[in-house]
Parts: C-alpha cells; structure tokens; sequence
C-alpha cells in the first residue's frame, strides 16, 4: 500500500542507529496534515458506498475523546500508550469488519483504514523510550458500534486528535 508504505519509509528512513527519532513526520507538519486529510478521505469514501451492512459482531472501538488540559498533563511516553491502545482496537476492529464487509468500495476503504492504522501502531511501538516496549495491557475505555463507519470517524478523530498533539509534542522535543 503506497500511503502506509510511505508513512513507514519515511520513518525508518529517519531513524537513527541508537535511538529512533522519526524525525521528518514529528518535524515536518505537513505530513501529519496529509494523514489528517487522507482520514477525512476514507471517511467520506466509505459513506459513499452503497448501503453498507450492519455489522453482526460489533466492533469495538475507542473512546478518543479528551480535552486538552488533560492531554497537557500526561508524559509522552503514557500518551504514546494511549495513543497505542487505541490504534490496536483500531486494527482489530477494521480487522473484523473486512470479514463482514462483501461490498468493494467498502472493503477497499476498510483495508486501506486498516494499513494507515497499522502502519501508525507499527510506528509508535518502535520508538524507545525510557519504560521500553510496548505490552498490549490496555485498559482503554471503549464502546461497541455495529457501524462501519464509527470505524473511520474514530480513526479520524484519533489521527485529527491525539496524535496529531502527540507529533507537536514530540517536535518541541525533536525538532530544536
């Protein structure tokens, strides 16, 4: 997939040999812009589609909301693992959905959602922090929605959202 394959290369092109650093996607605005702008893309492509069904398991999706004084508050390292908890019920809820989905421009959009959601949880766990790696012990508060497109808003709203203040974050420290 060229945009998750893009959104990979251009941070593993930016790591360094002792730490990773994705230096150009924290650094360079614009690219979280595109990520903004391709999410809003799926979004509307996907309430194109010709009457999607309901899904019969629902998935389960998180909560993204938050407000920004609470954001300020976190360290970076417990935002990355918000921000990581949210992304794997992410994939794991377009991952079932592709399994109930028969229509093309659904499938299309939902495998697409799927890759760019991958690709930012492939990212996130491979950065180094102090606390190390990333174990999937998330206690993230989430919901169930039978409605693919609950899928791409909550992608939107996570890409529009937290990682974006996530990135800006990360660029005060990165970007001196």
């Amino acid at each position: 997939s060229p945009p998750g394959l893009l959104l990979f290369t251009s941070f593993l092109l930016h790591v360094k040999e002792d730490r990773a650093s994705p230096t150009r996607l924290v650094c360079d605005n614009r690219l979280i812009q595109k990520y903004i702008v391709e999410a809003k893309d799926m979004e509307k492509r996907v309430g194109q589609c010709q009457a999607l069904p309901a899904l019969s398991c629902p998935a389960v999706l998180p909560l993204v909301d938050f407000t920004l004084q609470q954001w300020k508050s976190k360290s970076n390292e417990t935002k990355r693992r918000e921000i990581l908890c949210d992304l794997a019920l992410l994939v794991g809820a377009a991952a079932g959905a592709q399994g109930q989905v028969s229509d093309e421009c659904g499938a299309r959009t939902l495998s697409q959602l799927y890759r760019h959601a991958n690709s930012f949880l492939l990212l996130l766990q491979t950065f180094s922090w102090e606390a190390g790696h990333w174990e999937p012990s998330c206690s993230s508060h989430s919901m169930e929605q039978t409605h693919i497109t609950s899928i791409f808003l909550t992608y939107r709203q996570l890409v529009q959202g937290k990682l974006r203040f996530f990135f800006l974050d990360l660029a005060k420290v990165l970007c001196k």
